[in-house]
């Protein structure tokens, strides 16, 4: 929306002064631009151009970032990025050349050194961290380095690790979708407020086992971090638990593990406590798998296990059909000796789960009748063999599932429940889900990464960075008014007209729709300007606040 009339200009400012708000508290156009460089040509620097990524990737709007000129036509531009900044010098050439540069610099690297000046900025907790992945699906045809170089006259020298290209491949997709290639985000998030600290933009075929210790071990010595590591499984190896000295850590025990499925099976009624958290039972027990000592902490969750036992139900009644058909088919067979026919029955037997054949016979039968040229060219048996049995339910198997059922197994090197309790294990695994929250966060249709359209694997991986970026300044944004509406006893009201202290961004950012920057004659003021909104923005603080024109005291 943009009309000049009679000396009156109205743009679009909506949620996005609280997105630079909270860039500019972050200090992030300064550190990029410190870290990438400025050149004396360049009239938007580098910061400022991520800057206006941002904005275009928080604008929850269906625009790709192809499209970025038009996103920012009828907004605030140069109110929000800086004096002289129009959409038409925020084109798809620049942004190319923006991330060449920031492929160049290294994108964990960069992402890394804005975080960390973020998190100091905000007062982050590092008490813990949780690590986790997942997979951007992409569509069309990418060149590797070695078909790049190929293709053109390159030198022969390989190129640091930071600066090569990730390979956008096919891989085990998170997504479903095994047809499309895709690249990995590894991410490390704060258990203070989900802040993600770390990113690592990997190949599409990258293996969580083969790289989550380096990437711990890696954001250990960038953030000197002495907290406990969080991850799934995956982790949990006997190579990366050997690896992982000197690091505190809780996991989760894959039931592969033949330790494990026996343990949890064998607890007894005594060693069971309830749980703080309602509809949970922990019980713990010593382990030295890899020969570590281990911490394991049992759990059972009450809504999976009776998920869990209604699902073994529907497999026992499945498999009894199935075993049904086949027996009947088995019975229809004529073998030439008894041994052939027992053979056959047990092979048959030892395929089913659930169940197996009981009261099995075997019964002679006159074979069909021959001339007695075949007799004696095929030396005819006279007699064959069919066997007969019931199918048994195997009762001990599904009593021992029954009891598992809705269980895990958590595993931590941290012997000392004074200092991390049972349940405190628990809660930090729990709290893995902040992960989970943020991928999801970042595969939003309406976000734009279902637009990583570039066909360069540099830039792609430079995207990707800056959906990282997008994910931290959104979840500080978040983290800080949570804290200020908690500390001072106050609300929002949400979606129903309710107060909480607890509301998503999301929803702010669709509170400050229809917010207006008008210039009159030279002169600015934001119109729809609620009282609501104000009260938000002042909880935000100034940096937010003066973009929409309210100036706070200190």
């Amino acid at each position: 929306m943009n009309q000049p009339l009679s000396g009156i200009n109205i743009v679009n400012l909506d949620h996005l002064g609280i997105v630079a708000g909270i860039i500019d508290e972050m200090e992030l156009v300064e550190e990029v631009n410190k870290k990438v460089g400025i050149s004396n040509k360049e009239t938007l620097s580098p910061g400022q151009v991520m800057k206006a990524m941002i904005l275009n990737g928080l604008g929850f709007l269906s625009a790709p970032i192809y499209l970025f000129e038009t996103f920012f036509v009828g907004k605030a531009t140069e109110h929000l990025i800086g004096e002289g900044v129009t959409p038409e010098q925020l084109n798809d050439d620049r942004i190319g050349r923006a991330l060449d540069k920031y492929h160049q610099a290294g994108t964990t690297q960069l992402f890394t050194a804005i975080a960390l000046k973020a998190a100091h900025k905000f007062q982050v907790e590092m008490k813990s961290v949780h690590l986790d992945s997942s997979s951007i699906s992409v569509e069309g045809a990418y060149k590797t380095r070695q078909e790049k170089s190929q293709d053109i006259e390159t030198d022969s020298s390989d190129p640091p690790d930071e600066m090569k290209a990730i390979k956008i491949v096919h891989g085990y997709s998170r997504d479903r979708r095994p047809d499309l290639k895709q690249f990995i985000i590894d991410t490390i998030v704060s258990g203070d407020g989900d802040v993600p600290l770390y990113l690592k933009i990997d190949d599409g075929n990258a293996d969580d086992k083969s790289v989550f210790v380096a990437r711990l071990k890696e954001f250990k010595n960038q953030w000197t971090f002495d907290g406990i590591c969080v991850a799934d499984s995956a982790l949990y190896t006997a190579e990366n638990l050997s690896a992982m000295a000197g690091m505190k850590w809780i996991t989760r025990v894959p039931l592969s593990i033949k330790s494990a499925r026996e343990k949890i099976s064998a607890i007894s009624d005594k060693a069971w406590k309830s749980a703080q958290i309602k509809g949970y039972k922990i019980a713990a027990i010593t382990s030295e798998y890899a020969n570590i000592k281990q911490r394991w902490i049992v759990v059972e969750s009450d809504i999976r296990k009776q998920a869990a036992i209604k699902k073994i139900a529907r497999e026992v009644e499945k498999q009894l059909e199935s075993a049904s058909s086949s027996l009947r088919k088995l019975f229809r067979q004529e073998f030439a000796c008894i041994a052939d026919a027992e053979i056959a029955i047990k092979r048959l037997s030892d395929t089913w789960k659930y169940h197996q054949i009981a009261e099995i016979e075997c019964r002679e039968k006159p074979a069909k009748k021959t001339t007695s040229k075949q007799k004696l060219e095929n030396h005819t048996n006279p007699t064959v063999y069919q066997v007969t049995g019931q199918i048994e339910t195997r009762l001990s198997v599904i009593e021992a599932e029954q009891i598992a059922a809705g269980r895990f197994i958590l595993a931590t090197n941290i012997l000392d429940t004074q200092k991390v309790s049972d349940e405190q294990i628990l809660l930090e695994y729990k709290a893995q889900q902040s992960n989970e929250r943020g991928f999801r966060f970042i595969k939003d249709p309406l976000f734009f990464t279902s637009s990583v359209f570039v066909k360069n694997p540099e830039r792609v991986e430079a995207i990707g960075m800056i959906m990282g970026l997008c994910l931290l300044v959104y979840t500080l944004a978040q983290r800080k008014l949570r804290q200020q509406l908690s500390a001072t006893n106050e609300g929002v009201r949400n979606q129903v007209k309710k107060l909480t202290n607890k509301p998503t961004m999301r929803w702010i950012f669709q509170m400050f729709q229809a917010v207006h920057l008008v210039t009159v004659n030279g002169s600015k003021q934001v119109s729809n300007l609620t009282q609501d909104r104000q009260d938000v923005l002042k909880h935000l603080g100034q940096y937010c606040s003066r973009y929409y024109l309210m100036f706070l005291g200190g």
